[in-house]
């Protein structure tokens, strides 16, 4: 069959990530050419799924006609130039595999919801957990503390991690968190205080969640907060205290893009099983194959 030059493009709320890799089906192995991910701010998502794609293919060094099939994942109805689309877990679960091979629980923590799920060294999504609907712990809610206090989103995490201890928050309901937090800052407390209790607080939540799928050894990071280093200390803390046991947990500079790896990954996938006869209907809009 060749090398396949594959792409998926991740549709979050906030932001969409874009991913191109070459994958050969016949011996395994796999190279992200490129990643993007561009922040909507209130833009149309269509529009800026397709600066995101351009982006990606321009940092991957390849034309539209050298990709063989693009999937989206997400909210990948705004993708109307897709050839198909994959589930969010299922996506997050196959790019959390690639990046760490050892990882057996997945959380990701995007910008309206977070969620927790077990896979198989298949990346087979086992079962999953999402948190209410309430957005205290999500990444859109990290954010809106952050334009409060007047910090920009990289100093969020350092802030956090630099503070002696944390300043209790709620994590019952993101109004009333965000009312703890103008009393904070009316009372003086240390902004890098407050950031280490909204993150203490979203962790707590996390590792029950982790808990009620019976998660055991290493846990993927995945998402927008993947990337903030006072989340990752915190959720080390709350597993510690919540299991009992640390749980490893795993987060790189390409932990946001999982989605778009995952959906990019299933595309390569996807085109082994459909060859010979797939080459006639690539590049269609909206082709929704059987999918793994």
């Amino acid at each position: 069959m060749g090398e396949l030059i594959t792409a998926g493009i991740d549709v979050g709320t906030g932001a969409i990530k874009a991913a191109v890799t070459r994958s050969d089906p016949d011996t395994g192995s796999v190279a992200i050419l490129g990643t993007v991910r561009e922040r909507i701010h209130r833009r149309d998502p269509g529009k800026v799924a397709e600066l995101a794609y351009a982006g990606v293919l321009k940092a991957a060094g390849v034309s539209r006609a050298d990709v063989a099939y693009l999937a989206s994942t997400g909210e990948g109805d705004v993708v109307t130039f897709r050839d198909g689309h994959f589930y969010g877990m299922t996506t997050h679960a196959r790019g959390a595999s690639y990046l760490f091979p050892n990882a057996r629980a997945v959380i990701d923590l995007g910008a309206l919801h977070a969620r927790v799920l077990v896979m198989d060294e298949r990346s087979r999504v086992m079962s999953s957990r999402m948190t209410s609907q309430c957005a205290s712990g999500t990444g859109q809610f990290v954010e809106n503390i952050a334009r409060y206090l007047g910090i920009r989103l990289d100093e969020i995490g350092p802030l956090s991690q630099a503070a002696p201890r944390p300043e209790v928050c709620s994590g019952i309901c993101a109004v009333l968190a965000e009312t703890d937090v103008i009393n904070m800052v009316s009372r003086g407390i240390a902004t890098g205080e407050i950031l280490r209790g909204i993150h203490d607080s979203i962790a707590t939540r996390i590792a029950k969640l982790l808990r009620s799928v019976k998660a055991k050894e290493a846990v993927a990071l995945t998402g927008g907060l993947a990337s903030d280093s006072g989340m990752v200390a915190a959720l080390a803390r709350a597993l510690e205290e919540d299991q009992g046991v640390p749980l490893q947990i795993l987060a790189g500079p390409l932990s946001v893009h999982a989605g778009a790896l995952g959906a990019a990954l299933w595309a390569a996938h996807r085109l082994k099983r459909l060859r010979p006869s797939v080459g006639s209907t690539l590049h269609s809009p909206v082709q929704s194959p059987p999918g793994p």
